[in-house]
This record gives C-alpha cells, structure tokens and sequence, in this order.
C-alpha cells in the first residue's frame, strides 16, 4: 500500500470523548478528506468501540475545512495498479464500515459541509440524521472514471423514487444541499452560519434519545423548496428517459428529448455520458438495476467484487486509464478500453459479477435494519411527489 506523504504526527481523524458525545472529525482537509487506508481503519476502530461502550450514545461526524468528504483517495488505486490486489485490505474493511454505518445501534449524526462525494458520501446518507448546508455538494461520479456506483449506492441509488437513481450514478450529477432533502439522501437543511451552533446543542444535550436529538435539529433546520431549474423538477423526462432497459437506450431516448422545447439540460447529460468510460457506464447501470431487488448485505457484496475486479483489470483497465485523466496528468483526455459501448459485451462484464469463492467473499451479515428501507415520506419536500411526478 502506497504510503501519504504528509504532516508529521497530523492526525488523519480527530475523535473526541465528551461525556455521552463522540465526535468525528475528518482532518485531512487539504486533500478535502478524502478516504485513504488510515482513515478507514481508525473510523471502524472507532465506530466499534462505542458501540460497544454504554456510556456512548450519540455519535457525530463532521468534515475540517471545506469539504465533508470529496470521496476515495484516487491516488492510492493508482499507485497499488502494479500490485492488483495491493489494496484488498483496504477495500474489504471499507465495505465492513459501510455495512457498520447502515446497521449501527447508536444514534448518529452527520454534519455535512462542502463537498459529499462517492465514498465519501456513503458517510452520510445512511446516517439517522445527515444534516446539509447551501454549500453542500453531492454527486457519485464513479462511472465517468471507469469504476462503478460503490460504497452501499446500488442499493442507496435504486432505492430513490423513479429513476432518479439510475440518473444519478450514471452522469454523475451534482445535487445542492435543498435538493438532497428533497430527495431524501439527506433528512436536514440548516443555513451553515448556524452549523457551529446546532453541534453546540447536539453536545449538550449530551443524548442519543432520537425524538431529542430531531427536536434539537429541527430548531435549526428550515423547509425547502426546490427550483423550477432543478433537476428533480425533471423527474418526468428522467423516469422516461432512465427506466430503458439499456445504456444504449438511454442516451436514445436522451437524444430524443433533447430537441423538446424546454429539454436544453439534457445537452450537457448527453455530453457527460458520451465522455465517460463505458465500460464503468454499463457496469454501474446493471448494479443500480439489480440493486432493486437486492438487500443491503448482497448490494455490497457484489459491489466487493466489482471493486475488486474493476482494480484487477478483469476486462478492462479503465479504471486506471480514468484516474490517470483526472488526477495524475490531469489531460482529462482518457483513452477508454473499449472506445465503444457496442464492443462492452454482456460475456465480459458477467466476468466481473461472478461470485468469487465463498472464502473470498465479503464476509457480512444477511440481515439488516437500516434507515434505507425505502421509506421518503420523512423528506422535507415530499420526495414521492416530486419523483412521481404527481406534483
């Protein structure tokens, strides 16, 4: 594993012990706290040891500067392609905290400021209370890099009404902090000038008593209200658009809306999805899809192995090719492997969702109780409204 050069004795994560309190902060926010092997291990020792402690009751998780959580550290899969399985630790204990956060026994709270992304939202919108700001930005722009929606969305992602979901995971769309509780992948706005604040109350309220910690929440949150150039006020077309049984028929059917009067944002989707690896655009379509009818524990078991194969270059290395563009030469000119989603064929991406030996598979629970049962009625705006579009 490729070690961060960094800050001596700079502490990755911040966690604090404040009677029934535990905060979390995630400091590395130069790098806007992104996920590196460090950080996983100490969220997970942390998260285990007080769930085990009596005394904890309530557990808050914060971002220092500017960011929540800008997603996985890129870098570390870049510098592990030599090694293909250098970074298997890292990964499988990532999926055991994701599994840890969805089912965990304590009341948690996420204070979401600045960018939430990938990974780094899989932090967030399971959480009982995730609290959003006006500077708060969402997105899981995996497959435009040639990996897939990972960390727990298949199953988060093909949970939202319609097919937001599939919209979501395969253009790698952004969603402010009000379109986030209006979708349901967040329960609270609160203004960020009132942030240091409502955390001040949460820890003196010194309770994980659940109706408390809403009735403190709310006494900072305010209702919203989405704008008529939002995404979500284009459910309809998106329902129409992403229920198609293929990605090919997608950007079909995105094409012929595009001409409609009014359809002028569908220009800039064509233009994301016809630029991302599509390799990563149909692994993470078929995921979203059989993630419908998947419980949480099979979602992140097959998104172990998708992780674990896209990271072998079973079919393709993407991946690589994607985080090379990006991050380490930064031409953002990504030469894709295939160049084409016809040559993406059916054989070889069932390479990539085959089972592994059992000893080789992510070793988790079947059963769970999880926020993310498909329940939007909580939702600020009233979710099922705006997504079935019976408003």
């Amino acid at each position: 594993m490729a070690q961060e050069v960094g800050i001596a004795n700079e502490q990755v994560v911040i966690a604090e012990e404040i009677d029934h309190v535990r905060l979390i902060t995630l400091n590395r926010p130069r790098q806007l706290n992104v996920i590196n092997s460090e950080v996983v291990s100490l969220l997970a020792s942390y998260l285990e040891k007080w769930e085990k402690d009596d005394k904890a009751e309530l557990v808050l998780i914060k971002g220092a500067g500017r960011a929540f959580s800008a997603g996985g550290d890129l870098k570390m899969f870049y510098d592990g392609r030599i090694s293909k399985d250098s970074c298997l630790e890292v990964v499988y204990r990532m999926y055991w905290l994701c599994y840890h956060i969805h089912t965990y026994k304590k009341t948690q709270v996420a204070l979401v400021h600045g960018y939430s992304m990938g990974g780094g939202a899989s932090l967030m919108v399971p959480m009982k209370f995730s609290i959003v700001t006006e500077k708060s930005v969402f997105s899981t722009p995996e497959a435009g890099i040639g990996f897939h929606t990972d960390c727990g969305f298949s199953y988060m992602h093909s949970r939202l009404p319609g097919h937001l979901g599939e919209y979501l995971a395969l253009t790698g769309a952004r969603l402010s902090g009000k379109e986030l509780v209006a979708a349901g992948l967040a329960t609270h706005f609160v203004p960020s000038e009132k942030l240091p604040e409502l955390e001040k109350h949460l820890v003196s309220l010194n309770s994980g008593d659940k109706e408390k910690v809403k009735s403190v929440i709310e006494e900072f949150s305010l209702e919203v209200s989405v704008d008529e150039d939002s995404i979500l006020a284009k459910q309809s077309t998106i329902n129409s658009c992403f229920s198609k049984e293929s990605v090919e028929e997608i950007i079909e059917s995105l094409e012929a809306e595009a001409s409609k009067e009014g359809n002028g944002w569908i220009g800039p989707v064509l233009k994301s999805l016809k630029r991302s690896s599509l390799v990563g655009l149909k692994v993470t379509f078929r995921s979203v899809r059989e993630g419908r009818k998947q419980t949480l524990a099979e979602c992140l078991k097959k998104e172990f192995r998708l992780t674990m194969n896209s990271l072998r270059a079973t079919i393709s290395g993407d991946v690589y090719e994607g985080i090379r563009a990006l991050t380490i030469d930064k031409d953002n000119a990504p030469k894709w492997d295939p160049p084409t989603l016809d040559k993406v064929e059916d054989e070889k991406l069932d390479l990539v969702f085959k089972a592994f030996e059992e000893n080789l598979e992510l070793q988790i629970p079947q059963m769970e109780e999880c926020r993310w049962d498909g329940k939007y009625e909580d939702s600020a705006y009233g979710c099922s409204k705006v997504i079935d579009g019976s408003k």
